[in-house]
């Protein structure tokens, strides 16, 4: 069953949209709570209205540091940066801002941005062994993904665990806690173990199946209160390099629908998709037209949460920033509108070390079946320099992959009572009182590889 989102498609009035953009939130919240009060606004833009809420005061948790406090943050990892350079990078898109009561304000790991996506200022930073650890990574990547063509793919058996704090100041002893915890699912390449251990015991496992598949519990909190969960699967990293010539002329037409309010094709994703592919037929073509774009004239950069966007692909596609999940939901939705099936797959690139959120796609080419489109991955490797591991990435992924999300947009099993921090997939847990959900700083969560190995 899906999150029932359709309300984002409602169009937000064009007075509170220039409160929004400006920043004027408080009279934004003054306003929004007039029209939640007038009985001639339809139900549908009351459901917007209230989630909009949600969307401002995320931005507000995120958009923190003053331009002054931003070029510290600066110095600290950059040698010699000046405030001129700085508004550079904010024009280019480098790092992300808005206004809040008509001051900018940067994001709260614009920073991090900087350093992750930007290897022409590598000279500058301050912090070499850290660079020297992100080109580490990269080695490992290419190495691994060097067997997985030599040997035609590999098989990989993982034991990971998660652990979930409330961090103290959101503690309110004696009150019931309700947590899901992300677990491995039952899904192309993944296939989960049995034995699955939890503390303090999970009062339900959702099925192997379940496209958002998670561990729930339920618990007074206590200071010191923590909810585990350890478990095992196999991952299975075929390798394949589809061939143009050899596409099938008859192909599938499942998973090409909408699914709003994300998945929806406006007019300037459909032309987008026709400039991309011109006269093109064949969709393994199209699709690879699709990873290109994304991935060559796209950049990574943190972002804000996805529950304050209301329409991911469109603010990827126009603004050419992302993350991992904005570059595969735009591949998703140019493929679908382009006929192509194509789904959504999220959960952990994960390695002992190296253990984090990550999102990517799956599109379907007959007669070759389901294929792997990791354009954020393929957008890095593109920057680096690293036309191999770019190339790898449209078709196939290598096996440091933990897969506990196979559609987007998912109800949990049994269902969360709020509104989630995110709608749309789970990587990292979500957790309620009886009256509220919390909210992401209000609890930590830490995620380890305990052992992996290489099956025969």
């Amino acid at each position: 069953m899906r999150e029932n989102l359709d309300f984002l498609v409602c169009p937000l009035p064009e007075d509170l949209q220039r409160l929004k953009h400006a920043g004027d939130f408080d009279r934004f919240f003054q306003v929004a709570a007039l029209r939640l009060k007038d009985k001639r606004v339809p139900q549908m833009l009351k459901k917007r209205l209230e989630y909009e809420q949600l969307m401002v005061q995320d931005l507000l948790s995120d958009y923190i540091y003053t331009p002054e406090e931003a070029l510290q943050q600066l110095k600290q990892e950059v040698r010699d940066i000046t405030r001129e350079e700085m508004e550079t990078l904010r024009d280019e898109g480098t790092l992300d801002w808005i206004y809040v009561n008509g001051q900018v304000r940067y994001k709260d790991d614009c920073v991090a941005s900087l350093l992750k996506t930007r290897p022409d200022w590598n000279p500058r930073f301050l912090d070499q062994q850290a660079l020297a650890a992100k080109y580490d990574n990269w080695r490992a990547l290419d190495e691994i993904i060097s067997r997985v063509k030599e040997q035609g793919g590999m098989r990989l058996r993982f034991r990971m665990r998660t652990t979930l704090k409330i961090r103290p100041e959101a503690q309110r002893p004696g009150e019931t806690l309700r947590v899901h915890l992300p677990l491995p699912l039952r899904d192309a390449q993944s296939s989960p173990h049995p034995d699955i251990l939890t503390s303090p015991g999970a009062v339900h496992i959702a099925p192997e199946g379940h496209p958002q598949r998670t561990a729930y519990f339920e618990a007074v909190c206590a200071p010191d209160l923590a909810f585990v969960t350890e478990f095992g699967y196999d991952l299975d990293a075929p390798y394949l390099v589809p061939q143009p010539d050899l596409v099938s002329p008859e192909q599938p037409s499942f998973d090409t629908q909408e699914e709003a309010p994300q998945i929806v094709f406006t007019p300037f994703l459909r032309a987008l998709a026709r400039e991309l592919t011109g006269e093109e037929t064949n969709p393994l073509k199209k699709a690879r037209a699709f990873y290109d774009y994304i991935t060559t004239q796209a950049v990574y950069r943190y972002v804000r949460p996805y529950r304050s966007v209301a329409n991911i692909p469109e603010y990827f596609a126009a603004g050419q920033r992302g993350d991992c999940g904005m570059h595969a939901l735009l591949f998703i939705t140019l493929c679908r509108l382009s006929g192509i099936p194509a789904r959504w797959q999220a959960g952990w690139s994960a390695r002992p070390g190296h253990v984090y959120s990550h999102d990517w796609a799956r599109f379907y080419i007959a007669p070759y079946g389901w294929l792997y489109a990791d354009a954020s991955f393929g957008g890095s490797a593109f920057r680096e320099g690293h036309l191999d591991r770019w190339n790898f990435y449209f078709g196939n992924l290598e096996p440091w992959r933990m897969v506990s999300n196979s559609a987007f947009q998912q109800a949990f099993d049994p269902p969360f009572p709020f509104h989630r921090n995110d709608p749309y997939d789970n990587q990292s847990g979500e957790v309620c009182y009886p009256d509220r959900a919390l909210l992401p700083h209000e609890y930590s969560v830490r995620r380890e590889c305990l052992h992996w190995e290489e099956l025969p």
